[in-house]
């Protein structure tokens, strides 16, 4: 049946203001990247205003902002490798030999809040003389990525066929074998998602940098709040930080979409 006009308006209306209620702060935070701070208190000035890139020469230029941008990429980037080295083998393993205990430690893990562990993980790092570095950042980070990626990976393979696996035991595989041969090539999608969120994940993790990091090894979001005074804030500096941090992950964002929203319904629709 063909929807009638008035639904069709209300529809159309409706979408309209969810998605100018979701856009309008980006769309700020990037227009207000590119004014002075007189222009951003100055109501006059809301949409029609000078552009300048003066706030995003002090971002990349006096704040350092470059080393930030790479210590970002590498903890997301080592968190997320190691995350899949350990979490791909153990979701598998969950899957298939039907570990229920230890789906349930991950369960747990995942939904415990990252807060409550921040003052015994840093008594512990301190007294192991880590606190500043990138392991415990690493570390830290691998607390959201490895359940994360372990839930995805066990939804993905409860969804894959094993009679292929059954095949490759009888024609003499180990079961690390059939893994290897049969269920990771399969799995390609799943894990392909799982690393993607867990990137994405780690590049926004704020509360475990701003803890365990130091003026050598703080990601991003720590580093925004060199824009943040006591008694004054720079905004058009922390807006042009904000966006050097926000742009990157909605531009992966925007061209692995597809990807991830297959990767997340492929284990429901396959076996």
């Amino acid at each position: 049946m063909t929807p009638s006009k008035p639904y069709r308006v209300f529809r159309t209306s409706a979408l309209v203001l969810v998605v100018f209620t979701l856009m309008a702060p980006l769309l700020w935070m990037i227009t207000a990247s590119f004014k002075t701070n007189v222009d951003i208190y100055d109501t006059a000035k809301a949409f029609v205003f000078s552009p300048s890139l003066k706030n995003y020469e002090t971002v990349l230029q006096q704040a350092d902002y470059l080393q930030f941008i790479g210590n970002s990429l590498w903890v997301a980037f080592a968190a997320t490798v190691l995350s899949l080295l350990l979490g791909v083998p153990a979701a598998y393993s969950m899957s298939r030999f039907t570990m229920k205990r230890s789906a349930l430690v991950v369960l747990m893990a995942r939904v415990i809040p990252g807060v409550s562990l921040l003052v015994p993980w840093y008594y512990v790092f301190s007294n192991l003389k880590l606190v500043g570095g990138f392991t415990v950042l690493i570390l830290s980070h691998m607390f959201v990525s490895l359940p994360l990626i372990v839930y995805i990976m066990m939804g993905y393979f409860d969804g894959l066929p094993t009679e292929l696996e059954e095949a490759a035991l009888v024609d003499g595989l180990t079961h690390i074998g059939a893994f290897r041969r049969i269920t990771l090539p399969l799995s390609v999608p799943g894990v392909a998602t799982a690393g993607i969120l867990s990137f994405i994940f780690s590049w926004n993790n704020f509360m475990f940098a701003l803890v365990l990091s130091d003026s050598d090894t703080k990601t991003l979001p720590v580093a925004i709040f060199d824009f943040v005074g006591y008694a004054s804030i720079d905004w058009g500096g922390l807006m042009a930080a904000a966006t050097v941090v926000t742009l990157p992950i909605m531009l992966i964002a925007l061209f692995v979409q597809k990807y991830v929203v297959s990767g997340l319904t492929a284990g429901a629709t396959k076996g």
